[in-house]
């Protein structure tokens, strides 16, 4: 091998899929009295969800917890409980209903941060590819003419994959008009590729 480059590629997408971070948290004077509450409260939140139209495969439990809280230790304020959820939105369209109905839950509703994602990444990590690849040819072409010599076959090829937070859109996604009163963007995320080849010279 005579020259080793490194080629990037990027495409930007826009999500199709959001992942809404929640769940519910009390506080009481007993672990037992906490744990009863925050599983009720849990049930309910999973009812109004079931309501909304999300699916159960599309509800994952992500946290449950119980401790106790301390006033002065080792002096016990109250025992907190949490159950947490990842709620899988699939139409964007009704992510903020889907927002509204955690929130409705009550006083022990909590919002925890949302995630956007691309459900089928496939085409636009192949015209990544595709981009990197033709940076990485012209970059060892460059570096052929620079040492005077032609440059022969393709002995290497390595990829990395790599996902950047999503960024704002100068309009709207499909789906969400111009006027409309939605709260939450999608934005869109940058896929990248980064392939590193290896050229012999001829």
């Amino acid at each position: 091998m005579d020259i080793t480059v490194i080629g990037q590629g990027s495409v930007l997408a826009t999500p199709d899929i959001l992942r809404l971070h929640a769940g519910v948290e009390v506080r009481r004077t007993s672990a037992a009295e906490a744990f009863a509450a925050v599983r009720a409260a849990a049930a309910r939140l999973a009812e109004a969800l079931r309501r909304e139209g999300v699916a159960p495969d599309d509800v994952t439990t992500v946290e449950l917890s119980l401790g106790p809280e301390y006033a002065n230790y080792p002096e016990v304020a109250a025992y907190r409980a949490v159950q947490g959820v990842e709620v899988v939105v699939r139409d964007l369209s009704r992510a903020d209903h889907v927002i509204d109905t955690v929130a409705g839950v009550g006083e022990e509703a909590r919002l925890n941060g949302v995630a956007f994602e691309r459900s089928d990444p496939a085409g636009a990590l192949a015209e990544a590819r595709v981009r990197a690849f033709r940076d990485a040819a012209a970059k060892a072409a460059q570096y052929a003419e620079l040492a005077g010599r032609p440059l022969g076959r393709v002995t290497e090829v390595s990829e990395d994959l790599s996902a950047g937070p999503p960024r704002p859109m100068a309009r709207m996604a499909a789906g969400f008009a111009a006027d409309s009163e939605a709260s939450i963007s999608p934005g869109r995320q940058s896929l990248t590729v980064t392939v590193r080849l290896g050229y012999d010279f001829a």
